[in-house]
């Protein structure tokens, strides 16, 4: 699980507009101040350290109740599902927000509605008929738990005055046990989390950076083959605990923003070509997935790769958020091997909303794996007035498919296809229902659809493709649940914008024979992409050694629009580096906090952050502070 939406926040606090007054802004500060010293207080009454995960349901279940929250067996499953390892402090923060306490006035209010009557009490068998049939269903052991206390039962039946006075008096306490705890522990009272301390954006104070000697880079550093390495554990602990740091600075105007590096050569037209379309898609835990692809090229030639957002039809009223998603693209030669893949280059040239490479490649297969940073491709709320509307019945009675529906499905048609010849074949369609469904279409289920759905060439047409999904509202007398599935799981909203997906489309010119390239997967990052970014910043990024500790070096690499640092640290044992960024203006951070923490495995290196302007129309500062925690 990753960091909230409401956590997703530029690294700088952004301009307050002209409504907002600094005492509003000054009260949300200290709002957020109290949200986030109540979040880690109950926090530290179940774990250790802000730094260390919660391991297990029942750790998540202690940690909810001691935040005055009363989550249900459903609510706790609702955020550890099968697929979750570990959550860290940032999830539960996000988790709080989610689920916020019930007031005693909702708590009464929903008693009365089962209380017709007035009376004060609930039969025990009304309660248990509708807190285990109704809304967030509860098990039969979570309603014994409630009839079973003798203070608020009697007879039978539950006098819910008495159980919401209790149920908001045991609230209140455990929330003001864990902040005594986190008071009278002066250890955990220094802990600082996010950005919680307060900071300016009138004023910007430029650290004085000191002259690093220059460092010898070696290519083949050992990295953590491991997804937790490049993931932020928790809000650090405070900087004063620092004992060695290093500050890097960048400062760039708009104009710099987009360079035009990238020159396709004049006789472009006359390589041979090959391209294909992808997609990145944004999971529930923040997680980021995408097509990965390889490359066959005949013989040595000099080849030019492009990779940029694939540019839909536009809707009048629909916002285009993908198109200005950063996009880049990693070529690893292929040797013995798929598991040794050495990096030979990365679309570090850019122009305009386009990344390229250009290079003399070997006969050979590669491997292309995309790469977008998540700093704009990443879960935000958004208030929905209503849900779309997906079906209709016409005057026949016969089920349709809605204007809106039917544009958002040839999208994903256009999306889902490839090579981009207007058909999708059984491949194809196979990355569709991987991603909709998690399951392939056979050769004989395939011959099916060619039975009932319109196909050419044994590909299927966009109206055949139209029609299938139809067929799934049809198949549930015109129930659309089968087809939000869809669209949700293509990165669609209840409004029918696409927010939580990038699609794109890569070029491959070859200036002496005919090259090839074909999907082979779509999942997460792998290792190898994690290994290729930090080799590609270590290779080309600005060197400084850590002032007090020569074993630990931050490199820092702008390309384009983008600037990645990557910590390396050479030491026999793991170390927890904090990274301030409050001094940086108009940027965003993937992290999606200002200050955070990371932590790097003994002789290894892992991504500290990528950043990006906020706004591309105006000039912005990067300027980031790397300490050693004790």
């Amino acid at each position: 699980m990753a960091s909230s939406p409401e956590n997703n926040a530029s690294l700088c606090d952004q301009k307050v507009t002209h409504s907002e007054s600094p005492q509003a802004k000054k009260s949300q500060q200290a709002e957020e101040a109290i949200f986030y010293k109540n979040c880690r207080a109950a926090y530290l009454t179940v774990l250790k350290s802000s730094l260390e995960n919660i391991k297990s349901k029942e750790q998540l279940r202690l940690v909810l109740q001691q935040a005055g929250r009363n989550p249900s067996q459903k609510t706790v499953n609702k955020y550890w599902t099968s697929q979750t390892t570990t959550l860290n402090f940032d999830d539960f923060c996000s988790i709080l927000k989610e689920e916020t306490p019930a007031t005693k006035t909702e708590l009464l209010e929903a008693f009365r509605k089962i209380d017709t009557d007035n009376t004060g009490y609930i039969l025990h068998d009304d309660l248990y008929k509708i807190l285990t049939t109704k809304g967030e269903k509860m098990t039969l052991d979570e309603v014994s738990a409630i009839t079973n206390l003798a203070d608020f039962n009697c007879s039978g039946k539950l006098d819910y005055k008495k159980f919401c006075d209790l149920y908001m008096a045991t609230s209140e306490q455990c929330c003001k046990t864990a902040l005594e705890k986190l008071e009278v522990d002066g250890r955990l009272k220094r802990q600082q989390f996010g950005s919680e301390g307060e900071t300016s954006t009138d004023r910007i104070t430029l650290p004085v950076l000191k002259p690093s000697p220059k460092i010898s880079r070696k290519t083949d550093h050992k990295l953590a083959p491991t997804k937790g390495d490049s993931r932020t554990p928790s809000r650090p602990l405070s900087a004063q605990g620092c004992k060695a740091s290093v500050s890097s600075t960048i400062s760039m105007d708009a104009s710099s923003n987009r360079n035009t590096k990238l020159i396709e050569p004049h006789t472009i037209k006359e390589w041979q070509c090959a391209q294909s379309r992808g997609c990145f898609y944004l999971e529930e835990d923040g997680e980021i997935i995408s097509h990965k692809y390889r490359l066959h090229i005949p013989q040595r030639s000099t080849v030019c790769i492009t990779i940029k957002p694939l540019n839909l039809r536009h809707v009048e009223g629909k916002s285009c958020h993908w198109l200005s998603v950063d996009t880049a693209l990693y070529v690893l030669k292929e040797n013995e091997t798929q598991e040794n893949l050495q990096l030979v280059g990365f679309t570090e040239q850019q122009n305009k909303e386009m990344s390229g490479w250009k290079g003399e490649l070997a006969s050979g297969f590669y491997w292309l794996l995309p790469f977008t940073t998540g700093c704009r491709l990443k879960k935000v709320k958004t208030q929905i007035t209503g849900e779309a509307k997906l079906v209709y019945r016409g005057e026949d009675s016969e089920l349709a498919l809605t204007k809106e529906c039917r544009a958002a499905l040839l999208d994903i048609f256009e999306t889902i296809d490839l090579d981009g010849n207007g058909l999708l074949s059984l491949e194809e369609y196979n990355f569709f229902e991987l991603r909709t469904s998690g399951e392939k279409c056979d050769e004989e289920a395939w011959a099916v659809c060619k039975e009932n759905f319109d196909m050419k060439k044994n590909e299927l047409t966009r109206q055949g493709f139209l029609d299938l999904n139809l067929m799934e509202a049809n198949d549930r007398e015109g129930d659309p649940s089968d087809l939000w599935v869809t669209l949700l799981s293509l990165g669609y909203n209840k409004a029918l914008e696409m927010t939580e997906a990038c699609p794109f489309v890569i070029d491959i010119y070859a200036e002496k024979c005919k090259p090839r390239i074909k999907a082979i997967y779509l999942e997460a990052g792998s290792w190898q992409l994690n290994r290729a970014i930090c080799k590609s910043v270590v290779n080309k990024g600005d060197a400084k050694v850590m002032d007090g500790c020569e074993n630990i070096i931050v490199y820092t690499y702008r390309m384009g629009t983008r600037i990645t640092s990557v910590i390396e640290n050479k030491s026999e044992n793991k170390v927890i580096i904090h990274v301030n960024n409050e001094q940086s203006k108009n940027c965003l951070s993937n992290r999606g906090l200002t200050v955070f923490a990371v932590e790097v495995a003994p002789k290894s290196m892992t991504v500290s952050q990528h950043v990006m302007p906020l706004n591309e129309q105006e000039e912005w500062l990067y300027n980031c502070v790397h300490s050693l925690l004790r």
